[in-house]
């Protein structure tokens, strides 16, 4: 039974792979993609994401900083096709990952997600200084991991 698991799951992977769009470049690997989803999941608990691309788009161009995580299976493409490039006039790292689905379930939504931005502190409020401690090295060990991806691409 264990085996059957593992080839359905091979085979869900290829799916997922075979439907990202050409543009998904800086791809997460499988364990960037693990981190990814962890500090999304730790920025939803506190209040530090935003989702949707109208959200991001205007986050951006209000200045806030964070890192962007774009799904690479969208459908058409032309929804995101400008988030990256905003992301590099504001400086702000982006990583795609393979799926919008499970972009989804890490940001505590149900709903398929295009992007989220995971910002560095939370727009309402204040977080406890441990929490703020966790969420910034978190935050900080993905750019670094993303930082060194797109330098090995370019």
């Amino acid at each position: 039974m264990g085996s059957d698991s593992e080839t359905e799951r091979a085979q869900k992977d290829k799916k997922k792979l075979l439907a990202l769009a050409p543009i998904a470049k800086p791809l997460a690997g499988k364990k960037l993609c693990k981190r990814t989803f962890k500090l999304v999941r730790r920025a939803a608990e506190h209040k530090c994401l935003k989702r949707g691309v109208k959200e991001v788009v205007k986050s951006i161009r209000r200045g806030h900083k964070g890192l962007c995580v774009i799904a690479g299976n969208i459908s058409p493409i032309d929804v995101i096709t400008h988030v990256p490039i905003l992301c590099e006039e504001a400086d702000i790292p982006y990583v795609y990952v393979p799926s919008k689905e499970d972009l989804a379930n890490a940001g505590a939504t149900k709903r398929p997600t295009c992007c989220v931005l995971v910002l560095a502190k939370p727009t309402k409020g204040e977080l406890g200084q441990e929490e703020q401690e966790k969420l910034k090295a978190d935050h900080d060990q993905v750019v670094s991991d993303i930082r060194e991806l797109t330098s090995s691409m370019f």
